[in-house]
């Protein structure tokens, strides 16, 4: 079983995400927040905008992600890459913080069939295969968030909402006290339809969340952070 090092410093967090994500740190004030209660939020998009610095500043550089691959299978890959110092690919430079948040995006929960359904739990396995190595690190996984009527039907939804309840299971968390899981989608959707909430929608061709979603899950995101640490801490 992961235990930290005593003494451990668990106050760098990064957060590797898309679009949705960066709405939700401006809009919920996630990195105010983070900040308040003592750490340094950084954070991370597209490679094209980049690594985002604790006050909130670019860094003027990304991590390489491999053709911008959030996806079960690109955070797979990612999580594949060797660790080196200095470091020269996504996996190193997120391991040089001492939380690490990630999460796919809305996509991924189209899931069309239970064969796609089992094979992206087989990545989020050999992720976690790979972050049992880490006691030092704190890693959060952020389930996708649903998608919109427009873009899923009801089949698919359902197993987008198996898919999430799997990722914050014991199934997937017990014995691994070195991660834990941020159930985003089922803050976002709808329980009748697993698809995005109406009072979430931007509107019915837009599946980011809207300001009243991230405003609302914000400080949810950024008090989950805090108690994960605090509870791997033991502080």
């Amino acid at each position: 079983m992961a235990t930290p090092t005593p003494g451990a410093d668990f106050t760098r967090i990064i957060f590797l995400h898309h679009s949705t994500g960066a709405n939700l740190i401006e809009q919920g004030d996630v990195r105010q927040r983070l900040t308040d209660l003592g750490y340094e939020f950084y954070d991370h998009g597209y490679n094209d905008d980049g690594l985002v610095l604790a006050d909130g500043t670019p860094a003027g550089r990304d991590f390489d992600v491999p053709d911008d691959n959030t996806d079960p299978d690109g955070l797979a890959d990612i999580f594949a890459q060797p660790l080196r110092d200095p470091p020269d690919n996504t996996f190193s430079h997120l391991m040089q913080y001492d939380v690490i948040a990630f999460k796919s995006c809305y996509p991924v929960s189209n899931i069309e069939s239970d064969d796609q359904l089992a094979e992206y739990e087989s990545y989020y396995l050999s992720i976690r295969d790979r972050m049992d190595q880490y006691p030092n690190q704190i890693f959060i996984v952020v389930t996708p968030p649903p998608e919109i009527p427009a873009d899923t039907n009801p089949q698919a939804a359902a197993r987008a909402r198996a898919f999430s309840n799997w990722l914050a299971s014991d199934e997937h968390l017990g014995g691994h006290p070195n991660v834990s899981t941020f159930n985003l989608f089922d803050l976002l959707a709808d329980p009748s339809t697993n698809m995005l909430r109406a009072d979430y929608q931007a509107d019915e061709y837009d599946a980011h969340p809207n300001e009243l979603a991230n405003r609302t899950i914000g400080p949810l995101f950024a008090d989950f952070i805090d108690q994960s640490a605090r509870t791997y801490t033991g502080r």
